[in-house]
């Protein structure tokens, strides 16, 4: 155990984060995201949801402030909410974790998957809110 270290970030998800570099995606994906066909590496965070990791991710994870959106979600598709509460959530705790205003920006269904696919990870979770699949560019320090 270290210190200062939230218990939900496993090892593994310790390592990841620390490997990536300035511009690497990591998706945190909910059940129903298609994780294992999709990841080039996969972390298991099974048993807890996505705002769970957000909270917990963002506290050690800087957020890139060199491009327009860091933060990008999958938008619903027609018929389904367009605006799922979870996201209202999202907002609050990239805000609260960055100090200022953080901009959020959604991805068509496919293109979201498509993108996943050139993410650095794909943390897999039990999240089972619908469209609570979120993408996070890292930043420097």
């Amino acid at each position: 155990m270290l210190k200062g270290i939230p218990s939900i970030l496993s090892p593994e998800l310790i390592k990841v984060l620390m490997e990536m570099g300035h511009g690497d995606e990591i998706v945190i994906a909910d059940g129903n995201f298609p994780a294992a066909s999709h990841a080039r590496r996969l972390v298991p965070g099974y048993g807890h949801g996505v705002c769970d990791f957000l909270r917990a991710i963002l506290d050690l994870f800087p957020l890139d402030t060199y491009v327009e959106t860091p933060v990008l979600l999958m938008d619903p598709v027609e018929g389904d909410d367009k605006n799922p509460p979870i996201w209202k959530e999202f907002e609050q705790v990239a805000e609260a974790a960055s100090g200022e205003k953080v901009s959020l920006k959604k991805l068509e269904r496919h293109e979201f998957y498509e993108r996943s696919k050139g993410a650095y990870a794909i943390l897999a979770t039990s999240e089972s809110v619908p469209y609570a699949n979120i993408i996070l560019k890292k930043g420097v320090l």
